[in-house]
């Protein structure tokens, strides 16, 4: 397909015309399709990002400009950038399950930092947490992770995170003032 007919099936679209939509698809998805493959390395996931993205061109097909580059760069661009959010979907979804996953207490102290007395009850204290409140608290203080970040990597609400957060910080105050 040549780009002089990619433009008019692209303008077209923008006006609602399906007929235009539907040749547009038939005429450039192959090529796309390579593209969504070679990202997604699975053609599932590749077929998943280029439908998504084939949404989007039909939803945003007036905000295509002319001086901007060829429909195919434009296209190709989205299908790029849905892919990429897809991975990195995926790549939140399974970094959040391993996280969940983790349900025994992490390993906190360096053994030779846990032989000092005040590590050592530290580390009793921190075993007496809850599992959520350990984990965000982990996150936090030995990942280094800012809230929203924590936010972003479990999926759990912001007010929770900073309340598991601040209750886990208060618990270990008191464990470690008996």
């Amino acid at each position: 397909m040549d780009a002089d007919l990619q433009l008019q099936l692209i303008q077209a679209t923008a006006r609602g015309e399906r007929q235009a939509f539907q040749e547009l698809y038939e005429g450039t998805s192959g090529k796309l399709f390579g593209i969504a493959i070679q990202l997604m390395r699975s053609p599932e996931r590749a077929e998943e990002a280029l439908q998504e993205a084939f949404v989007k061109i039909w939803h945003n097909a007036s905000e295509y400009h002319q001086g901007r580059g060829t429909v195919m760069t434009w296209m190709s661009s989205i299908v790029r950038y849905r892919c990429i959010d897809l991975l990195r979907s995926i790549r939140s979804k399974e970094d959040r399950q391993d996280s969940l996953d983790e349900e025994g207490a992490p390993v906190l102290l360096a053994p030779e930092v846990a032989e000092n007395p005040d590590n050592q009850a530290l580390e009793r204290c921190m075993q007496t947490l809850e599992s959520h409140d350990l984990q965000y608290i982990h996150l936090a203080y030995y990942r280094g992770m800012t809230h929203s970040e924590i936010q972003s990597h479990t999926g759990t609400p912001l007010g929770t995170v900073k309340s598991w957060i601040r209750r886990g910080l208060q618990r270990l105050k008191r464990c470690l003032e008996e």
